[in-house]
């Protein structure tokens, strides 16, 4: 598998996750989705968030790496984050429909990129303002890991609240080799 498939692969996952995860927390009460949980984001409205917050910062990061990167370029029409735990939206309809524009982008890209253009450093300044420089797929998949880490919080929030996301388990995605016995 290509380093390119992996990401297709992961981008798969975290879309049909985010599906999941969206999905079961529309049935809930928007008061109860803003409700403090204790998480490290508050409520399952502040760690959405959070995750998107997380995914347009590197996302830009990431675009500005290589011109080559123009399926990430849609997502400059989403409010740019100031802060971590900023609430980019108030809105269900709106967090909704920005997640799914972010990953479509996400599959775009590793869809019309190949492994080579993603062999390049990743130069950026963080949030506190240090500059950095690092191999773009290790921080691709810092990015996946991030999502995955809060969408556990999120599962386990909505868990908490008698809501089940359904089987999270990323071997659902993985292709099945052909098996001949």
């Amino acid at each position: 598998m290509s380093i390119c498939q992996h990401f297709q692969l992961l981008a798969k996952y975290n879309s049909r996750m985010n599906r999941q995860v969206y999905g079961q927390a529309k049935q809930l009460d928007f008061a109860v989705l803003q409700q403090d949980q204790g998480a490290f984001f508050g409520s399952i409205w502040g760690t959405l968030n959070h995750i998107m917050v997380g995914d347009l910062i590197w996302l830009g990061r990431f675009e500005a790496c290589s011109d080559e990167f123009t399926a990430l370029s849609p997502l400059r029409d989403i409010a740019v984050p100031r802060q971590l735990n900023q609430i980019l939206f108030q809105d269900y309809n709106q967090l909704n429909q920005a997640r799914t524009q972010i990953d479509d982008a996400l599959s775009t890209w590793f869809t019309d990129t190949n492994d080579s253009q993603l062999n390049v450093p990743c130069c950026y300044t963080n949030t506190a303002g240090q500059s950095s420089a690092r191999p773009l797929p290790a921080l691709i998949n810092h990015l996946f890991n991030h999502q995955t880490h809060h969408r556990g919080q999120v599962s386990t929030l909505l868990s908490q609240l008698g809501v089940d996301i359904g089987t999270t388990d990323l071997l659902l995605d993985i292709p099945e080799l052909r098996h001949d016995k």
